[in-house]
């Protein structure tokens, strides 16, 4: 048996053509929803795991600075490194630069 579209009406047709444009604009939005959520979850997954590898790269340097200073506050120097600023260096030592950084003088971070 061969069906004849000559025989249906223009309304009809009309009809027809737009319910099935209607499920394939309403498949391809259910598609775009579905691919949205699975990207946004992805999205999220990844910004996570880049902020804990941050926060603890963050922390293990804070760690290692922490153990770091403090093993520079144990460390008892010798008398030989003892040097007064509060006497001219230039007067003493002629030809060398002077220990200071601007007008701060250098200092050991004993109480950091």
């Amino acid at each position: 048996m061969q069906f004849d579209l000559s025989a249906v009406e223009t309304g009809t047709m009309v009809v027809i053509g737009t319910l099935v444009f209607a499920l394939l604009i309403g498949l391809f939005m259910m598609v775009s929803a579905f691919v949205a959520m699975f990207l946004l979850g992805v999205g999220r997954l990844t910004w996570y795991l880049v902020a804990v590898v941050v926060v603890g790269m963050v922390h293990a340097i804070n760690h290692g600075w922490d153990r770091l200073v403090h093993h520079a506050s144990t460390v008892d120097l010798p008398g030989d490194f003892q040097v007064d600023f509060g006497t001219d260096f230039r007067a003493e030592y002629p030809g060398q630069a002077a220990p200071s950084t601007g007008t701060y003088p250098r200092v050991v971070l004993r109480d950091s």
